[in-house]
């Protein structure tokens, strides 16, 4: 897995494992950016995939875990930790939404750990995985989900569909289209209120993904490029303050995209009266 420059050496390790039809017909692993675009719209970053599924998974076991071993008398530092993130998610859900689902709790839960968890793979070290692929034959492999603005899209996409699903449920189809075109300047702006709301919902499934995608895609960057340019023996010196900080923003990530969750959930289940 020898790169010829330090920009072929970047360029490998930001490249997802694509998986696609080819320009002969054939189906396969895409070995070069220019092929896995030509893969178009039906190709499957299977890094992503696996590397998703593989911690949602690992994000069941380990909450599972401390569940099956909960005890009120000798609680584990594990469950010690578990209940710390609950009521750190059962705080911010009291503190920023107005409606009554029970769904709520456990999504907010669910995509800050799920979330976590993913980004926390960006402090394995950037050469490890790419290593053993190439020695399995595989041209690729990116251990970041997050740093894959297809897998941040999805999920923003989930929680718009969430948001226009309990924006009718709560409001009505007629409530929903009128806070669209009636606020916020009333029934004689009406294209301009439409202008600016549809703007407004749209934009909120872009932020999310971007965010995410944006920052971790960043951070991943980063550790590539201290490998490529950075001398091997003083490359610890770079890359562990580096780590260090950037757990505060893997963190710092998967809590705001558990809070705007949250707040746009809580729009949704807002009605006229209560703006």
């Amino acid at each position: 897995m020898a790169a010829s420059s330090p920009a072929e050496y970047i360029s490998h390790h930001i490249q997802n494992l694509t998986f696609g039809e080819r320009a002969d017909g054939t189906w396969g692993f895409a070995q070069s950016a220019k092929e896995a675009t030509d893969m178009g719209f039906m190709a499957v970053n299977v890094d992503t995939m696996f590397w998703s599924i593989a911690t949602g998974l690992l994000f069941c076991w380990l909450f599972r875990k401390a569940a099956v071993s909960a005890s009120v008398q000798t609680p584990g530092r594990w469950q010690s930790c578990v209940e710390m993130v609950l009521e750190m998610v059962n705080t911010s859900v009291k503190d920023a939404f107005v409606g009554n689902n029970a769904l709520i709790g456990p999504l907010s839960l669910t995509i800050f750990a799920w979330v976590f968890l993913m980004n926390l793979m960006d402090l394995v070290p950037v050469d490890f995985i790419p290593q053993i692929s190439h020695a399995l034959g595989l041209p690729f492999m990116k251990m970041v989900s997050t740093t894959d603005v297809n897998a941040t899209f999805g999920m923003s996409l989930s929680i718009f569909g969430l948001m226009i699903y309990y924006g009718i449920k709560i409001k009505g189809v007629g409530g929903f289209l009128g806070e669209l075109a009636f606020h916020p300047f009333g029934k004689a702006f009406l294209p301009v209120n439409l202008a600016l709301e549809t703007v407004s919902l749209v934009a909120k499934p872009l932020s999310l993904s971007l965010r995410l995608f944006g920052n971790m895609f960043a951070g991943e960057l980063v550790f590539v490029l201290i490998a490529a340019l950075v001398p091997f023996y003083i490359q610890w010196l770079v890359a562990v303050p580096w780590a260090i900080f950037h757990i505060l923003v893997i963190t710092l990530q998967a809590y705001i995209f558990m809070m705007l969750t949250i707040v746009y959930l809580s729009q949704s289940h807002e009605t006229h009266d209560s703006h």
